[in-house]
């Protein structure tokens, strides 16, 4: 009797399923995309895009990496990572994710030689290190570059200079050894004085 209600239950859950009286389990869509501390990693392993690098976690590089370089402007595709030093990052999430952000989430990110922390993440309401909030910076290159700064694109400068972004992705403390330049460790010094005066501001 209780062999004949075992081999009976699959049918049972199919008759009810195919009947609409038991939902069935949702699909998962080829573009979700999973985003938790492994999906960071060395800067510098990533693609170089001009002076920021790209990845994709869908594995879609070549759509991402051809958005980066549409001279006219391009919605990246879902997936893409863009990342100007270690300890910040914007992901493409999937279609209607987050519509006021383009589908872009912000991410605020500790890294280290073990690996990458996140700290914070979300939309409108993430801060970089300066105290400056990330989607109202990029708002202004909403069209048509799909709110990524560059040179050209409205929005307002950082304060901190090539020469510094590129001694951070050089000395990205998840790459191993750094592979310092020339003049990085000045550019460096002058960083931190930088973040150190934005966080006493942040106290008056």
């Amino acid at each position: 009797m209780n062999a004949a209600l075992t081999r009976a239950a699959p049918l049972a859950a199919v008759f009810l399923v195919t009947s609409g009286l038991l939902a069935a389990a949702p699909s998962r869509s080829a573009d979700t995309v999973t985003v938790d501390s492994g999906s960071f990693r060395c800067i510098r392993q990533l693609t170089p895009v001009r002076h920021f690098y790209v990845d994709n976690l869908l594995g879609q590089i070549d759509a991402t990496v051809a958005a980066a370089n549409a001279k006219a402007g391009a919605v990246y595709p879902v997936g893409s990572v863009v990342q100007l030093v270690p300890t910040e990052a914007m992901v493409k999430r999937e279609k209607n994710f987050n519509p006021a952000t383009g589908d872009w989430e912000f991410f605020d990110l500790d890294v280290s030689a073990i690996g990458t922390r996140v700290l914070t993440r979300g939309f409108a309401e993430v801060n970089n290190r300066f105290g400056k909030n990330c989607f109202a910076c990029h708002v202004p290159a909403r069209e048509p570059w799909d709110f990524i700064c560059e040179t050209g694109h409205g929005c307002d400068p950082i304060p901190i200079d090539h020469a510094m972004t590129g001694a951070l992705q050089r000395s990205d403390p998840r790459c191993g050894e750094a592979a310092l330049h020339p003049g990085d460790r000045w550019a460096l010094w002058k960083l931190r004085a930088i973040v150190l005066i934005a966080w006493a501001r942040s106290f008056f």
